[in-house]
């Protein structure tokens, strides 16, 4: 049984999110402890697979505080202590719901997921009907608001009647960006800030495309940058004073040397992802830290794993700020992006990052082939590229002298082996490896 992706269980409700399932999970989940908060997304589904999933815990045993709608960060926070269940599936479509289970702030790794695999694969997880737990609602979100204007005010200047707009998708960030930004000073100018499951103004999923209309805005208007969420505002994304997308590594490279400049600590660490871009390492460099890399979907495993002090910890979009706490959070990128770019501007921030053109590209790779593809890859790579540092840990990292890189790794949901390449040569450099990883997969 596979029930866990790398962002908690998500699809389709007809087949994979069902109430069923919600109830199963629930019922796994309640034997881990005593205390739950349970939130849901506007997702048209969220109400039903929440109460599915409130039975199942107090079936097990748990006692259950349901939040209501609210951001997958405010859950998170609000799971400090004891363990949550977000219903929501991020930015997937409308027909589409999933499960993230939380304990004290973080998402569950792996081992803890294997466990309720195992749990709902073996069933018999509820107790007897005398132990079943209590139910109970509570409103986290006025708390976890005053919560990020708190951390973010340690940032920078005041924001002094900054403009900026933030296009919701009428998701879950309307709840808590647009409020915290205004108690920070910004003028916001908030796009699509209702909740509607349906999502009438944009696909959940914030693209180039998605964004047009923030874009637009944006660049019409004399607002500062834009930012724009998903459906459940854990995801970031910004649109500069042109109505351009910011690449987000550079994004990740802003927030990272900043949060090593102003670190305290002798070696400050910043995790992220073997596909993330070499700019992030020259920023972090030259403000003295280090940068470490984990797989796809497992920063909080790269946070317990380092040899320092975490300070910033991401992969693109998705952000943890172990200051404030273990979990992804959109809403505090946003409030710390505004207070930077308050104080310093967005192109004053960007101009010591070398963005360098940047490709991603896919190989057709039956599943059961990638393993002995990407083995053959670990010796015909580096032969291909002498001169290159080579990490395997998480595919087949290649990093040239000058910060130029590539990856190849296996997809972990599609029948693809996944090629990335960042170089002032990137069409060269991605021909060239997709020519061997063509090779090794014929």
């Amino acid at each position: 049984m596979t029930l866990f992706g790398t962002a908690g269980i998500r699809g389709a409700v007809a087949d994979d999110a069902t109430p069923e399932r919600a109830l199963r999970v629930g019922q796994a989940v309640g034997r881990d402890g005593d205390e739950f908060v349970v939130g849901i997304d506007g997702r048209v589904t969220s109400p039903a697979l929440g109460a599915a999933m409130t039975a199942g815990l107090q079936s097990a045993g748990g006692s259950v505080a349901q939040l209501g709608q609210c951001p997958t960060p405010t859950l998170a926070y609000a799971s400090q202590g004891r363990r949550g269940v977000m219903i929501t599936a991020s930015h997937n479509p409308p027909a589409d719901n999933g499960i993230k289970l939380f304990v004290d702030g973080s998402e569950y790794d792996r081992d803890a997921e294997q466990r309720i695999e195992s749990r709902v694969e073996a069933g018999e997880n509820t107790v007897d009907w005398t132990e079943w737990g209590d139910t109970r609602q509570t409103t986290p979100l006025e708390p976890y608001r005053a919560t990020i204007i708190a951390y973010a005010d340690g940032h920078g200047d005041l924001v002094a009647d900054l403009s900026v707009a933030v296009d919701c998708g009428n998701g879950m960030a309307g709840l808590a960006t647009p409020q915290v930004l205004r108690a920070l000073g910004a003028d916001v100018h908030a796009l699509e800030a209702s909740v509607d499951g349906y999502f009438p103004g944009r696909q959940s999923k914030p693209t180039p495309e998605s964004l047009t209309a923030l874009r637009s805005f944006v660049d019409e208007t004399d607002t500062a940058f834009g930012i724009g969420h998903d459906g459940d505002a854990d995801r970031i994304v910004v649109v500069d004073g042109d109505g351009e997308i910011v690449h987000e590594d550079t994004v990740l490279a802003i927030l990272a040397a900043h949060y090593v400049r102003v670190s305290e600590v002798d070696n400050p660490v910043v995790v992220t992802t073997p596909n993330a871009s070499a700019r992030i390492d020259e920023r972090v460099r030259a403000e003295g830290g280090t940068v470490e890399r984990i797989r796809l979907g497992a920063l909080h495993e790269g946070i317990a794993q380092a040899s320092g002090t975490v300070v910033f910890a991401a992969e693109p979009w998705k952000h943890i700020h172990p200051r404030l706490g273990g979990w992804i959070d959109g809403v505090a990128s946003a409030a710390i992006l505004t207070k930077l770019v308050a104080t310093h501007g967005l192109e004053r921030l960007r101009d010591p990052i070398t963005e360098r053109p940047y490709r991603k590209r896919s190989v057709e790779c039956p599943d059961d082939h990638k393993a002995s593809v990407m083995t053959t890859l670990e010796s015909t790579l580096p032969e291909a590229f002498p001169n290159a540092t080579v990490t395997t840990e998480y595919g087949v990292r290649l990093t040239f002298p000058n910060d130029s890189w590539t990856l190849v790794r296996s997809s972990g949901t599609e029948p693809y082996i996944r090629v990335y390449a960042e170089s002032d040569d990137v069409e060269y450099l991605t021909d060239t490896v997709v020519g061997i990883v063509e090779d090794a997969v014929a």
